[in-house]
């Protein structure tokens, strides 16, 4: 065996001692809610598609149109000639709905973390992250090569105490958090890390890629309580409850112009697709048009912690921790042998020792499905 197969094969080998090994299944989805997989037809919970907006014909046909009328590529980075005009609409979109001076649209989330934090952090910089925050935040913060240091899960007095004894040490100062923590599904404490950030001259950026479309009437979570809390970066993605593929960031006009400038990952990127870009402005047309609408899929998890006897949910994230590895795909396997799909989450994904099952909640899921889930949850899983 050649010394590459050997490396990749012992790697293969330790990931499935560890039951860490993963694997691609085809999954056909049907709708917004059905999927078939492995032959057989499942009603999933693991999906980040929060409003169905991945199958509703407004926004299949906003982008079927943009293909017509632009094609099916944009042909370049946008600083070159992958800036068509629809972009332009969805940036103007993106700060109106944000209630932000300007955005930027990036090619996904990960690509916009790992180009904005470097923008802004130096290696005189410090970068101070939630300990649960989104591995591409982390990514982003080890490109800076700022330093790096984390507080605990939604600690707030920690990230002051950390602040108060680094702060000076650096020119300048990012606190870098989600909104809505994707594999707990509960809310950041924005409003005191905003004042927090403020006290010691640092910079608050939250990472709303599950809080867009669900939360605060829809437009996220600097905006529950029908508060708006002026972050003054917001991070987000066009992948989940916006139904399409992207990226952005709101800030200040003069902020949004250093993106477009200095960010990498936006500079030596491909455009979207006019498709991808058509389909998101659709989409916050409808998120806008429909508040209620946005507000079903937090309605239903909360209806299914309620009957689970869970902690009630914050978002439509609802985790179920197990611990171990083998005992959570087991618990995976035995709800898809009642028709239900929800994935197994693993280390490193979640912290060691908290495998669990990751339960996400849709606008269309039936009510009485999410009852017959909640007894079997309550019944044989967590009993």
């Amino acid at each position: 065996m050649h010394s590459l197969d050997r490396f990749a094969q012992d790697k293969l080998d330790e990931l499935k001692r560890r039951n860490l090994h993963r694997s691609l299944t085809d999954t056909l989805r049907e709708d917004g809610i059905w999927v078939e997989r492995g032959g057989r037809r499942l009603l999933s919970f693991s999906c980040n598609d929060y409003l169905n907006l991945t199958q509703h014909p407004a926004i299949k046909q906003a982008a079927i149109a943009a293909i017509e009328e632009y094609g099916a590529g944009s042909g370049a980075s946008r600083l070159v000639t992958g800036n068509h005009p629809l972009y332009a609409h969805l940036e103007a979109r993106l700060a109106q709905f944000k209630r932000a001076e300007a955005a930027c649209v990036f090619g996904s989330g990960y690509l916009a973390n790992t180009g904005i934090i470097p923008v802004l952090i130096g290696e005189d910089g410090l970068v101070l992250l939630d300990e649960l925050s989104h591995a591409c935040i982390y990514a982003g913060a080890q490109l800076s090569r700022g330093r790096m240091m984390t507080f605990r899960h939604n600690d707030v007095n920690h990230a002051r105490e950390l602040l108060a004894a680094h702060r000076a040490e650096h020119d300048r100062a990012l606190i870098v958090t989600d909104g809505i923590f994707s594999m707990d599904g509960d809310l950041a404490p924005l409003a005191d890390l905003l004042a927090l950030a403020n006290e010691h001259d640092a910079w608050l950026m939250s990472d709303d890629a599950h809080g867009i479309g669900v939360v605060g009437g829809g437009r996220g979570s600097s905006f529950v309580g029908n508060a708006h809390m002026p972050v003054p970066l917001q991070m987000g993605t066009l992948s989940k409850a916006t139904g399409s593929y992207g990226g952005y960031l709101c800030a200040s006009a003069p902020v949004i112009e250093l993106m477009r400038n200095r960010a990498r990952t936006l500079i030596y990127s491909t455009g979207l697709p006019p498709a991808s870009v058509a389909a998101a402005i659709a989409a916050l047309d409808l998120i806008e048009r429909e508040p209620g609408y946005a507000a079903l899929p937090v309605q239903k998890a909360k209806a299914f912690t309620r009957r689970a006897g869970l902690p009630e949910a914050q978002s439509p994230i609802v985790p179920i921790v197990i611990g171990d590895e083998e005992a959570a795909l087991a618990a995976s396997q035995f709800l898809e042998s009642e028709g239900y799909l929800v994935v197994a989450i693993r280390p490193p994904t979640v912290p060691a020792g908290t495998a669990r099952l990751r339960l996400t909640f849709t606008a269309q899921h039936p009510d009485d499905d999410i009852g017959r889930l909640a007894d079997i949850v309550r019944d044989k899983i967590v009993a």
